[in-house]
């Protein structure tokens, strides 16, 4: 009997405003159908079990860790990725340029995540709230816990994130 190799699915979703159909294995995860098979490289992969955030994407708006949902979940269902905050080819989202103006990054494996996280704060339908204290940098804190940095420490990209929405 031949080997014809694992079983693949057809599949649409709609990827940073565009609809896409993709061939995807049953257990691939997003993070690498949209590396490998859509060429989007700016979702990091780094710990491949959902504990440093480094493949934060957006799926209907809230943070997903893109190693570990599998792409079939997003069949159906609006993805966003780090590629599709820009408003244009030439130009950045107010959030990219806050980390640039506030060095939120350094080695940047990290950044795409970030950048993805914090854009779900800032567009919470409540709101990002403004703490128990009236410090919304502690809530923005306890918000990005599962995102990981090695190079910052953390101080630049809450000055980032902070600046953004302060517009």
């Amino acid at each position: 009997m031949a080997d014809l190799g694992p079983a693949t699915i057809s599949l649409a979703m709609t990827l940073n405003g565009t609809e896409v159909s993709v061939q995807v294995e049953p257990s691939e995860p997003l993070a690498h159908t949209l590396r490998e098979r859509l060429g989007l490289t700016g979702t990091k992969v780094s710990c491949d079990v959902q504990a440093c955030g480094a493949c934060t994407v957006l799926v209907d708006g809230l943070p997903r860790s893109a190693c570990t949902f599998l792409t079939w979940e997003a069949r159906g269902h609006e993805v966003t990725t780090v590629e599709g905050l820009a408003p244009a080819m030439d130009a950045l989202h107010p959030l990219q340029q806050a980390f640039i103006e506030e060095n939120g990054f350094q080695c940047g494996f990290c950044t795409p995540g970030m950048l993805m996280a914090s854009y779900a704060w800032l567009h919470a339908d409540a709101g990002p709230g403004d703490g128990a204290d009236g410090d919304a940098g502690e809530d923005l804190v306890e918000y990005m816990s599962g995102n990981l940095c090695r190079c910052t420490g953390y101080l630049p990209i809450v000055a980032a994130i902070l600046h953004a929405r302060q517009g």
